[in-house]
């Protein structure tokens, strides 16, 4: 039988409405409370580290699940965390770099209605991320609709509707219907299919710090070129969001060659695209080939809630940004 730990949060599946709008107000209780008798299935328990609207969540509490996952890992088979959706997938990426040689499934959930209302998703979600936490897999992982997604490819992509998350550049892992995971052919024909089920020989271990000298930057048309000085002057990391593939102005303004100066300057530049799929490739375009040849991290098709994280864990665990550069341009697929 396994052993299954619940770790709850808050956010929208833990809400209950108040006069000032929905807020936070379920522990893990009364969560597992609304679930389907699961004897059959696992010994449940269910721990409560914080009850927070998922927009207050920050490094801080990002490294508390992390060391509450580690402080309790020899004692479970799984861990399912009820989380908010709004940072859900910024926080599974944490835990992607955090928790380090990983030999046993982590699955975030949440929900789009609260539980206790009448058509909330959150029973099947809670269910559902419960169901997957049991099986024989490592990895974090985001349960939601239906879909079991990679902790390092999610993103939220919808604000109301159920089907809220997306699995971006990387397979859906698996469907759960009726408390059973059905694994998608395109996960069983990638390398990570093999990662996901075989044992890792390395100890696990947790290492939560992140650094927050990062900023993320949306590049528009008539961008001022300041904001890049400003960058230099107060942050150690940026992850900038190009044009397309990798397009970034060169001429009125030159914002190309602001940021070869971050880069000339020591900062960690990573270089990723506002398009959600594909990925960015610098050696298309010329624009991009000039930066190729400086120390630029390219991001490849990586989200940015991934980038972001992985950059916070290496700025603070690594010393040269060549072994910055080295660990980020490493695909999620491959954590």
């Amino acid at each position: 039988m396994k052993q299954i730990l619940l770790i709850a949060t808050g956010g929208t599946i833990a809400s209950a409405p108040t006069e000032q709008g929905l807020t936070p107000a379920l522990d893990e209780k009364q969560l597992l409370s609304y679930l389907p008798d699961l004897s059959s299935l696992c010994q449940l328990t269910g721990i409560s580290v914080m009850s927070i609207d998922s927009t207050n969540m920050n490094p801080a509490r990002m490294g508390i699940l992390a060391q509450t996952i580690a402080q309790n890992y020899d004692r479970y088979d799984g861990f399912a965390l009820a989380h908010g959706t709004d940072t859900m997938a910024y926080s599974a990426a944490a835990l992607t770099v955090m928790l380090r040689h990983l030999g046993k499934p982590v699955v975030l959930t949440g929900s789009q209605i609260p539980i206790e209302a009448q058509d909330t998703d959150a029973k099947k979600n809670l269910f559902d991320a419960i169901c997957f936490a049991c099986e024989a897999v490592r990895g974090v992982f985001v349960a939601f609709d239906g879909k079991i997604i990679h902790g390092a490819h999610a993103t939220k992509c919808r604000t109301r509707s159920r089907d809220a998350f997306a699995s971006i550049n990387f397979p859906v892992v698996a469907h759960v219907e009726n408390g059973l995971a059905a694994y998608t052919l395109p996960i069983q024909q990638t390398a990570f299919w093999h990662r996901m089920h075989e044992k890792t020989a390395e100890l696990f271990c947790a290492q939560p710090e992140l650094c927050r000298d990062v900023f993320v930057l949306k590049l528009f048309p008539g961008m001022r070129a300041e904001i890049f000085d400003y960058i230099r002057q107060n942050f150690r990391g940026v992850v900038i969001e190009s044009f397309g593939i990798g397009g970034i102005p060169n001429e009125q303004p030159d914002l190309l060659g602001k940021v070869q100066e971050l880069a000339q300057a020591g900062l960690a530049v990573v270089v990723t695209t506002q398009c959600m799929y594909e990925g960015v490739d610098l050696d298309i375009y010329a624009v991009g080939k000039s930066l190729a040849k400086q120390k630029i991290i390219v991001a490849g098709d990586q989200t940015t809630e991934f980038l972001v994280m992985k950059l916070m864990w290496a700025l603070a665990h690594f010393d040269s940004v060549d072994a910055v550069k080295k660990y980020m341009e490493i695909n999620g697929d491959q954590k």
